[in-house]
């Protein structure tokens, strides 16, 4: 008899939380929006993958590579951290999981650098990607920015 599900959904993965003290130092440094106070964040937790997002965010309008490089560094981690909790390659890592943020954010955050250097083909393999961890991505609602 096979193991396939046909009319399973796809399984879903949620990263573990961060710990409270390092949510609480990205807060206070995306309040005052420097990139050397973000960095401290990142370099103090660096596992933390909203801190990489945030770094990816402020560098996107004034240096597109530096916010590419930001980025990567976070879907990586990112990746890590889901193999770490389970996930193996496919199934759903969605936003409505706070701890899941940070690397959707990244990976959001690499498609819009990708796209600012010209790397057009990575730029649509992380849009179509981030729709398959996500289907209701790029829908009204909650985004990556709180609004």
């Amino acid at each position: 008899m096979s193991d396939l599900n046909l009319g399973a959904t796809p399984p879903e993965t949620v990263l573990a939380p961060q710990a409270e003290q390092a949510e609480q130092a990205l807060e206070r440094a995306r309040q005052t929006g420097a990139r050397a106070d973000l960095a401290a964040v990142a370099a103090r937790w660096p596992r933390l993958l909203a801190a990489w997002a945030a770094l990816a965010e402020v560098s996107m309008s004034t240096d597109p590579v530096v916010a590419y490089a930001f980025a990567r560094t976070g879907y990586h981690r990112g990746l890590d951290a889901l193999r770490a909790s389970g996930w193996r390659g496919s199934g759903y890592v969605r936003w409505q999981h706070v701890p899941n943020r940070g690397f959707l954010a990244s990976l959001d955050a690499l498609r819009r650098a990708a796209g600012a250097i010209g790397e057009e083909d990575e730029e649509q393999r992380c849009a179509i990607f981030l729709r398959q961890l996500d289907p209701d991505w790029g829908r009204p609602g909650p985004r990556q920015d709180g609004s």
